[in-house]
Protein backbone atom coordinates (compact mmCIF):
# COMPACT_ATOMS: atom_id res chain seq x y z
CA UNK A 1 0.00 0.00 0.00
CA UNK A 2 2.88 2.13 -0.80
CA UNK A 3 2.84 4.29 -4.19
CA UNK A 4 5.55 4.28 -6.59
CA UNK A 5 7.16 7.15 -5.02
CA UNK A 6 7.41 5.12 -1.71
CA UNK A 7 4.49 7.06 0.13
CA UNK A 8 1.67 5.41 1.76
CA UNK A 9 -1.09 5.70 -0.62
CA UNK A 10 -4.79 7.24 0.12
CA UNK A 11 -6.49 3.87 1.08
CA UNK A 12 -3.22 2.74 3.26
CA UNK A 13 -3.86 5.86 5.06
CA UNK A 14 -7.90 5.50 5.61
CA UNK A 15 -7.21 2.15 6.79
CA UNK A 16 -4.98 3.66 9.57
CA UNK A 17 -7.92 6.12 10.20
CA UNK A 18 -10.93 3.29 10.46
CA UNK A 19 -8.48 0.44 12.05
CA UNK A 20 -10.78 -1.25 15.37
CA UNK A 21 -7.67 -0.61 17.65
CA UNK A 22 -9.36 -1.84 20.50
CA UNK A 23 -9.41 -5.34 19.35
CA UNK A 24 -6.69 -5.46 16.89
CA UNK A 25 -4.09 -3.23 18.12
CA UNK A 26 -0.85 -5.12 16.96
CA UNK A 27 -1.80 -5.29 13.94
CA UNK A 28 -2.27 -1.90 13.09
CA UNK A 29 1.07 -1.81 14.62
CA UNK A 30 2.23 -4.63 12.26
CA UNK A 31 0.47 -2.64 9.47
CA UNK A 32 2.00 0.72 10.33
CA UNK A 33 5.28 -1.00 10.12
CA UNK A 34 4.98 -2.05 6.67
CA UNK A 35 4.31 1.50 5.56
CA UNK A 36 6.93 3.24 7.73
CA UNK A 37 9.94 4.71 5.94
CA UNK A 38 13.46 4.50 7.94
CA UNK A 39 13.28 1.47 10.40
CA UNK A 40 15.43 3.45 12.93
CA UNK A 41 12.45 5.37 13.49
CA UNK A 42 10.28 2.60 14.44
CA UNK A 43 10.69 0.59 17.57
CA UNK A 44 8.54 -1.65 19.20
CA UNK A 45 8.89 -3.95 22.17
CA UNK A 46 6.36 -6.72 22.27
CA UNK A 47 6.78 -7.42 25.72
CA UNK A 48 6.63 -4.21 27.46
CA UNK A 49 4.61 -3.09 24.30
CA UNK A 50 6.37 0.42 23.92
CA UNK A 51 6.13 1.51 21.01
CA UNK A 52 8.09 4.49 19.68
CA UNK A 53 7.79 6.67 16.62
CA UNK A 54 10.06 9.21 14.95
CA UNK A 55 8.91 10.63 11.40
CA UNK A 56 13.17 11.79 11.04
CA UNK A 57 10.98 14.39 9.03
CA UNK A 58 10.11 12.62 6.27
CA UNK A 59 6.21 13.45 4.77
CA UNK A 60 5.35 10.21 4.34
CA UNK A 61 5.90 9.54 8.12
CA UNK A 62 4.22 12.12 8.73
CA UNK A 63 0.91 11.65 7.09
CA UNK A 64 0.56 7.94 8.69
CA UNK A 65 0.92 9.92 11.89
CA UNK A 66 -1.89 12.40 10.82
CA UNK A 67 -4.06 9.49 9.73
CA UNK A 68 -3.05 7.44 13.48
CA UNK A 69 -4.28 10.85 15.27
CA UNK A 70 -7.32 10.57 13.62
CA UNK A 71 -8.08 6.70 14.84
CA UNK A 72 -9.92 8.49 18.11
CA UNK A 73 -9.34 4.99 19.62
CA UNK A 74 -5.58 4.30 19.08
CA UNK A 75 -4.97 7.95 20.85
CA UNK A 76 -7.41 7.65 23.67
CA UNK A 77 -6.28 3.74 24.74
CA UNK A 78 -2.44 3.82 23.83
CA UNK A 79 -1.02 7.34 23.54
CA UNK A 80 1.56 8.25 26.14
CA UNK A 81 3.36 11.17 24.75
CA UNK A 82 4.14 13.45 21.84
CA UNK A 83 7.60 15.57 21.75
CA UNK A 84 8.15 18.49 18.86
CA UNK A 85 10.23 17.33 16.16
CA UNK A 86 8.07 14.37 14.85
CA UNK A 87 8.30 11.74 18.18
CA UNK A 88 5.63 9.79 19.88
CA UNK A 89 5.10 7.14 21.99
CA UNK A 90 2.49 4.54 22.66
CA UNK A 91 1.71 1.89 25.14
CA UNK A 92 -0.25 -0.84 22.64
CA UNK A 93 -1.56 -3.93 24.65
CA UNK A 94 -4.65 -5.80 23.28
CA UNK A 95 -7.51 -4.62 25.71
CA UNK A 96 -9.06 -8.01 27.48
Amino acid sequence: MIDADGYPTEEALKRIRTWDSSTDPIGLVEFLQDLWRYDEGFQFDRTTGVLELHTIGWSGNEDIMVALADNIMFYGLYWQESKRGGHYKFIVKKIK
